[in-house]
């Protein structure tokens, strides 16, 4: 079985997008706890929320990885968990066969279409925030808080945060919410 997330009701076909990779390519997981991190965008969220007007493609933010096969989601601000996913619903789409693309990723457990694919079943998830919640309690997922973070992994934010800005000038939308999450950093 093949997960995607997408906070769209009643799809039947699931159609490639462009990506971040500016490849049309439809994005799945062998994991249905792995697909809960895209029911939310942190940016467009945020923005939404502020009232930052933006008629572009959102930036997507992913602070997200993988330990010995399990996702880890690292808070890089605080309750950053809980402003990303909280109220937030969607669904999980599910799919019997996936033509998997030649397409390198990194990500464990993942495969990608170029071609359009059959949805087979899906499932609603009324809070994204509740359901990440408790596969963390099922040892599915590992947050890692805010205020548990390492020295050296609050340096490396802080560095990736200022670089991310900086390479951020046509993004608006990222450039507001970096702006008003990391204010420390983005003095």
């Amino acid at each position: 079985m093949y997960y995607h997330a997408s906070p769209v009701k009643d799809i039947a076909q699931l159609e490639p997008r462009i990506s971040n990779h500016g490849t049309p390519l439809i994005y799945f997981s062998r994991k249905r706890e792995n697909v809960l991190v895209y029911l939310s965008n942190a940016v467009e969220k945020y923005c939404k929320e502020t009232g930052f007007d933006y008629d572009g493609v959102w930036q997507k933010w992913a602070s997200y990885g993988f330990k010995d096969g399990i996702q880890t989601i690292d808070e890089y601000y605080p309750d950053a968990l809980e402003k990303t996913y909280k109220g937030v619903s969607g669904y999980i789409y599910m799919v019997e066969q996936v033509d998997e693309a030649d397409f390198q990723l990194y990500i464990p457990d993942a495969a990608v279409s170029t071609t359009p694919v059959k949805v087979t079943s899906a499932e609603f998830v009324p809070d994204a925030y509740e359901a990440i919640l408790e596969a963390e309690k099922q040892g599915l997922i590992i947050v890692n808080r805010y205020e548990t973070l390492t020295d050296k992994k609050r340096q490396w934010i802080e560095n990736t945060i200022k670089s991310e800005y900086a390479e951020a000038e046509n993004h608006p939308d990222y450039r507001h919410f970096l702006r008003n999450n990391f204010p420390e950093i983005l003095k």
